[in-house]
This record gives C-alpha cells, structure tokens and sequence, in this order.
C-alpha cells in the first residue's frame, strides 16, 4: 500500500503542473496577445491550467502509483479480436485481457492480480491464452467469480492461486461442446445441393450443407474428447484436483456454496472479502486496486461504438445464418 510520502509527492507532482501550466498560459493568453486575446484570457488561462492538472495527475500516479493490487476483469463471451462474427460489445477480446495481464505484471506497483470473472465460457485456445498470461504473472493471483464463472471461464481461473466466488455465483461446466447446423432439409425445399470441391477426405467435415457421415462424427468427436481431455487435466493441476473428481462433475454448473464443497472454490465472499484475502498474501494490513483497461485509439474506440451498434441491429439475425467455425462450421467451445 502507498505510504503518506508517496501521496505527498504525487500532490506536489499536481501542484507544479499545474502552475507551470497557468504561468504558460499567462505568458500565451494575456500578455503576448492583443486587447481581444486579453479579454478572453482569464478563461483560457483557467482551462489551461485544467489541462495542466490532468497531465500532472496522469504523470504523477505513473511516478508515484497509489495501487499495489492489479484488476483484470474477463466478462461476457471469451473470443478472439476480429473472429470473422459480430463482436459482442459487452465482451473483452482476448489479445486485450492478455495484453492487460502482463501490463500489470511489468508494472512495479502491482504486486499481486486479481482476475474478474464474469462469462459464460467461449472459445478454447482464446481461454487458454488468458489462464496462461494470469499463471505467468510474477506475484499472487486471486480469480474472483461474480456473477457466471463458467467453462471457458472457469478453464481460466484454474490457473490462478485460489478462486472465490458469491454464494449465488454459477461456477463450472468443465466441458466442450462442437456444434453445427444441419441445414439439408432447407437446402433440399429450396432447390440447393451440395457440390464438393476439397482435397482431403475431412476437410468438409461438419458442413451444413450436407449430411455428416460416422467417419466425420467420429472424427470430430475425437476432437472434441481431445480438447475435454486438456480441459480436465488443466482444472486437475491447477486445483490439484483428483481427474475422476473432476469428470465427475459431468459440466454441470453449481451454486457458489456446493462448488466450494466439491473443491471448485476455495472460499466464498465479496470483493471485500477478496482484498482482505490478497492484503493477507502480501502481508499487508490493506490493499488498493486500480483496474487495468484496454489501451485503445481514438479510432479503435469509435470501432467499438459503431460494432455496438451493428451488433444491436444485426447480431440475432447474424447468428442464425452463421456458418464460419473452427472446422467448416463445425465449432468448438469451452461450455
């Protein structure tokens, strides 16, 4: 936790920009210009002096930080940037909450992390990436589960320290799930057939188009138990589970207090109880947390407000005629 010097010197970092920056603005605004600048300068020399202060007060929590404590939050459906799908606006892309991770893990001030979760779940290799990026970063990790810490989800809070969770928290769902659209019979009341041009006897495997044979239901099962079979052994190591236990929660999703009996939790509580917990682990009687956000352009940002708004109009519609997956429309996530 920052100490009362560090305060003192971050008010001072302030005060001094902030007169440095009314000074330049005297200088500019009042008795360089001519009698019509005079009249306006009063007021320019305010906002200049605002500015002033802002920049200062940006450039004295960078020199001086009043955190000891990373926030990471990870909500709505996991995915990569730009997926080739509508973009749900309430989601964090991937490449974002990793780049945020090891953000913290550079910074000095960041002692330890805490990961906030609040998703249903998502693709398999985008979790993955997150739990990595929180099983790398160099001080403890407390995953917190708010209000969903499911699948994809919980694959990633199986990489931090300890997990807790509220007592109506929906924890688990240790599964994966692939998923197509059969969409023969439309093809066949529309006139539509299917034509294959592929070389390689699976790589239309799961196109919707056409029937699936057993040697591609076969196939893509495979996959499937392939990635169920990572996904366990993962929650087995991180939580130093026993696998069978592990298995045996057949993806079901549990209520905070049942998770914490079966061993998916190690402690129920709210965000208080949670900072009590990483003060605790760092041996120090509180602690401060500052949330990392993505580090974005203007033009990224107006990107994300305009796919807000497609998604708004578009999203329902587009998932029903979305036929890009992993495998040929094939798809695969961590639910």
């Amino acid at each position: 936790m920052a100490d009362d010097s560090s305060r003192l010197a971050r008010r001072v970092v302030v005060l001094v920009g902030a007169i440095v920056a009314v000074a330049l603005g005297w200088l500019l605004f009042v008795e360089l210009p001519t009698d019509l600048a005079e009249l306006l300068g009063v007021v320019a020399v305010l906002l200049v002096g605002v500015v002033g202060a802002r920049v200062a007060g940006r450039a004295a929590r960078g020199l001086f930080p009043d955190y000891d404590v990373a926030e990471v939050a990870v909500e709505g459906p996991i995915t990569r940037r730009d997926g080739g799908r509508v973009p749900t606006p309430t989601g964090t892309p991937t490449d974002d909450i990793v780049e945020q991770i090891r953000r913290a893990d550079d910074d000095d001030a960041a002692e330890a992390l805490l990961l906030r979760l609040n998703t249903p779940g998502g693709e398999v290799v985008p979790s993955d990436d997150i739990r990595l990026a929180a099983e790398r970063f160099d001080g403890p990790t407390v995953a917190y589960a708010t209000d969903v810490c499911a699948s994809g989800g919980y694959w990633i809070a199986s990489g931090c320290d300890e997990l807790y969770a509220r007592e109506g928290s929906l924890v688990g769902s240790i599964g994966v799930i692939g998923s197509r659209v059969n969409a023969t019979g439309l093809a066949d009341k529309l006139g539509l057939s299917y034509e294959r041009l592929a070389a390689g006897e699976y790589k239309d495997a799961g196109v919707s188009l056409k029937e699936m044979t057993e040697d591609e239901r076969e196939y893509l099962q495979g996959i499937i138990d392939g990635y169920y079979e990572t996904f366990v052994d993962r929650v087995a190591e991180g939580r130093e589970m026993d696998a069978e236990s592990v298995r045996e929660t057949e993806a079901r999703v549990y209520l905070g207090d049942r998770a914490r009996e079966i061993g998916l939790v190690d402690e129920l509580g709210t965000r208080k109880e949670v900072k009590a917990r990483l003060a605790d682990r760092l041996g120090v009687e509180s602690v401060t947390v500052e949330e990392f956000q993505p580090q974005r352009g203007l033009r990224e940002r107006l990107q994300t407000g305009v796919r807000s708004v497609a998604y708004s109009f578009g999203a329902g519609v587009a998932s029903v005629f979305d036929d890009e997956g992993d495998a040929n429309g094939f798809r695969f996530r961590a639910r």
